[in-house]
C-alpha cells in the first residue's frame, strides 16, 4: 500500500518516487496595479485633450449660428467639414496637400543633411567657429520671409525659389541646436573617450553623436513646423498649386469655407509632422531610457 507525503512548506502531496511538486507561482497584484494605473493616465490625458478640442468645434459650430461672429467670415465648422469633403472628393486637396508636401520635405531633408555636419564642425572646432561665427550672427537675426523677395528675384518664382526660402528656415533651429549640442556634451564623458586613446572618428560616433541626438532634434522639430509655415508663405505668391495657394485663392473668391478647409488641412499636416519625428527622436535616443525592472 502505497503512502502519501506532503512536501513540506507547499502543502502538496507527492507519492514515493514521484518528484516533488511545486506550487504555482502566486500572481502579481503590483504589476498589474501599475498597468492598470498607466491604462487610466492615459485614458485621462487623451480625454483632457479631446475634451479641449470637441469644447472649440463646438463652441466654432454654435458662435455662428448664435450671431456672435458673422458667419460670412466665419461659417459653422459643418460647413467647413462639408467643403473639406468636397476638396477632398474632387482630388483639389489632394493635389495641393502633394505640391506642399514635395516642397517641404525637400527643403526639409537638404536643410537637415547640410546643419547637422555644418554645426558639428561649428562646435567641436573653435577655428571654424571663429571663421563663420560674425557671418552666421549676421543672416540668423535675418527672417526668412524678409528675403523671400530676393529669392524671387534671384530664383523666379518657380519651385527652386520656394524650396530654397523653405532650406533656409530650416537650417537655422538645426544649426543652432546641433552647435549647442556638441558644445554640452557632458565633460566626463569626453575625458572618459580620451583616456581610452579613441581616435576623432570614434569620438564623434560613440560619445558625441549619441548625446546630442536629444538636443539635435529639438531643433529638427522646430524645423519641421517652420517648413510648413514658410512654405505656404511663399506659396501666396506666385504659385498655381499648394495649400498656400489653396487658402490664398479661396480668400480671393470669397470662398470662406475652403478657405478654413486649406487652413485645418496644414495645421493638421504639421501635427502629423511633428508626430512623426517625436516618434523618430524616441526610437534614436531610446538608449537613454531606464528599462523598468
Amino acid at each position: 500500500m502505497s503512502t502519501v507525503t506532503t512536501e513540506a512548506g507547499t502543502g502538496l502531496a507527492t507519492r514515493p518516487g514521484e518528484p516533488p511538486k511545486t506550487a504555482a507561482a502566486p500572481a502579481r497584484p503590483g504589476r498589474f496595479l501599475r498597468a492598470g494605473r498607466r491604462l487610466a493616465y492615459g485614458l485621462v490625458r487623451a480625454g483632457t485633450g479631446s475634451a479641449a478640442v470637441v469644447a472649440l468645434l463646438l463652441l466654432w459650430e454654435t458662435a455662428p449660428r448664435l450671431g456672435i461672429v458673422d458667419r460670412t467670415f466665419l461659417p459653422p465648422f459643418s460647413e467647413v467639414a462639408r467643403a473639406w469633403w468636397e476638396l477632398a472628393a474632387d482630388g483639389q486637396l489632394a493635389d495641393n496637400a502633394r505640391a506642399s508636401l514635395t516642397r517641404s520635405l525637400s527643403g526639409f531633408g537638404i536643410a537637415v543633411a547640410l546643419a547637422v555636419p555644418l554645426g558639428l564642425l561649428i562646435g567641436w572646432y573653435r577655428p571654424v567657429a571663429d571663421l563663420l561665427g560674425p557671418l552666421l550672427e549676421v543672416f540668423r537675426n535675418t527672417a526668412a520671409l524678409a528675403l523671400l523677395p530676393v529669392f524671387v528675384l534671384l530664383l523666379g518664382i518657380g519651385e527652386t525659389s520656394k524650396i530654397s526660402i523653405v532650406v533656409y528656415a530650416c537650417a537655422w533651429p538645426v544649426l543652432l541646436s546641433t552647435i549647442s549640442a556638441v558644445r554640452t556634451v557632458d565633460p566626463t564623458l569626453l575625458r572618459l573617450a580620451r583616456s581610452l586613446d579613441l581616435p576623432a572618428v570614434r569620438l564623434f560616433q560613440k560619445v558625441i553623436l549619441p548625446a546630442s541626438v536629444p538636443a539635435v532634434f529639438t531643433g529638427v522639430r522646430l524645423a519641421g513646423s517652420m517648413s510648413i509655415l514658410v512654405l505656404v508663405a511663399a506659396e501666396m505668391i506666385g504659385a498655381k498649386a499648394g495649400l498656400g495657394y489653396l487658402v490664398n485663392a479661396s480668400q480671393y473668391n470669397f470662398a470662406i469655407p475652403q478657405m478654413y478647409a486649406g487652413i485645418i488641412t496644414i495645421s493638421a499636416v504639421g501635427v502629423v509632422f511633428n508626430q512623426l519625428l517625436v516618434a523618430l527622436e524616441r526610437r534614436l535616443s531610446s538608449w537613454r531610457v531606464p528599462a523598468n525592472g
